[in-house]
């Protein structure tokens, strides 16, 4: 079964809205065994989307294309997909009767637009995942199909979940179950976690009886997804977990998780194991190490605080810091012990660094400074990322949470 994806929208090619739909699409089909060699843009035009459409048919066996389903005019999916099948649009009741229960609910009149969502090419069938006001379609086109979703992100993953794949695995004749599980890494390069497993790619290769995949995602760590098919869930669970142990005892303690935790997740739970809490001192990251954490529900049995020292002043007059230069080991040092002394916590993170787009104090962009302070004793490192200011900060984020989540193992 090969599936390709067509994204609609004029937006997607001027680079007002990144296309995430084909992206997670594309995931979606992979994960369900059903290759997916092509992914198309095109823009909110009657004639080339035709003639996406239908080159996409003539080369694939299904397609799924995504946008153009709203109640404005130039929303043309449904019709040029009726041109496509040679057919003409009529009018849904059950549509109508929908979105006039929608509209009610939120103590609206429905503006007559939104009619235009109710009309559908005759003898394509509707999805009955339907959260917004764009039905999803089916249509068939002789022994091919085409799955027209809304581009609203939710709307399109309920649909795609809940019909798209079922259905295209069931065209495919295919009965067995995949299971993946994602093993999240930090502290190597994506090219040296794969140049570890390539022993055990090798193996996997011969036997086919599990697939690896990378996934570099910034802050949330580097991923590796394992994937395995079988006749039974019991038998496809049994498959991965067995492969996710052999794939964490290679990379050892570049794994955080194997449960696709993240690593705030991970280091909240240590912490609270030993009964530990956590103070916060944050210059370059401007608070935003905090925010990763109090996103996890419970942080608060943990996390006393974070002072946001972006001045030098607040880092001299509340954190203790010595006067002179703050973008230095001295510098995040004191930090990190001020956090735990004016926090009242029993563990301090700081970090301070220039994040551009200027220099600082000599020091270049990118440069930066991290440290943790646990039983007494503040370690601290220094880094040179690269990237530009926010990768920076997210890179330090998760670096530094890093730091302390290798030495409470250690501890």
């Amino acid at each position: 079964m090969n599936c390709e994806v067509v994204a609609v929208g004029t937006e997607l090619l001027l680079g007002q809205i990144v296309d995430t739909n084909s992206s997670w699409i594309g995931e979606q089909l992979a994960l369900a065994g059903i290759d997916c060699f092509l992914q198309v843009k095109v823009g909110d035009n009657w004639d080339r989307i035709r003639d996406a459409l239908q080159i996409a048919l003539d080369r694939s066996d299904a397609v799924i294309v995504c946008g153009g389903l709203g109640p404005t005019q130039d929303d043309i999916t449904r019709d040029v997909i009726a041109e496509v099948m040679g057919v003409e649009l009529v009018e849904d009741p059950q549509v109508i009767e929908r979105l006039h229960e929608i509209f009610g609910s939120r103590g609206r009149n429905m503006p007559m637009n939104n009619l235009r969502q109710a009309q559908v090419p005759e003898g394509a069938s509707r999805i009955a995942q339907m959260p917004g006001t764009a039905p999803g379609l089916i249509c068939p086109i002789g022994d091919k199909v085409i799955f027209a979703v809304p581009g609203v992100p939710y709307e399109m993953k309920e649909m795609v979940e809940g019909t798209v794949i079922p259905e295209l695995r069931r065209r495919a004749g295919d009965t067995g179950v995949i299971r993946s599980r994602t093993i999240r890494t930090w502290g190597h390069s994506e090219s040296g976690i794969a140049e570890m497993l390539g022993d055990r790619l090798e193996e996997l290769d011969r036997t086919g009886t599990a697939t690896i995949a990378f996934l570099a995602s910034g802050i949330e760590g580097l991923k590796v997804r394992v994937t395995a098919k079988a006749d039974s869930a019991e038998a496809a669970d049994a498959v991965v977990a067995a492969e996710v142990g052999e794939v964490a005892k290679i990379l050892a303690n570049y794994v955080f998780s194997t449960e696709d935790q993240t690593m705030e997740e991970v280091v909240l739970d240590l912490l609270r194991e030993r009964g530990l809490t956590l103070g916060l001192a944050e210059s370059l990251t401007g608070g935003l190490i905090a925010s990763r954490l109090v996103s996890i529900p419970g942080a608060s049995d943990v996390l006393r605080g974070s002072v946001v020292s972006y001045a030098s002043e607040v880092k001299f007059d509340l954190l203790g810091v010595p006067v002179g230069p703050v973008v230095s080991d001295d510098a995040v040092r004191a930090m990190s012990e001020g956090a735990c002394r004016v926090l009242g916590s029993d563990v301090g993170i700081a970090v301070t660094g220039v994040a551009g787009p200027d220099e600082q104090e000599g020091m270049p962009v990118g440069t930066v400074f991290m440290a943790t302070t646990l039983d007494g004793v503040t370690e601290t490192t220094m880094a040179k990322f690269p990237f530009n200011r926010e990768q920076s900060r997210q890179f330090t984020v998760i670096t530094v949470l890093d730091h302390l989540r290798r030495r409470l193992l250690a501890r």
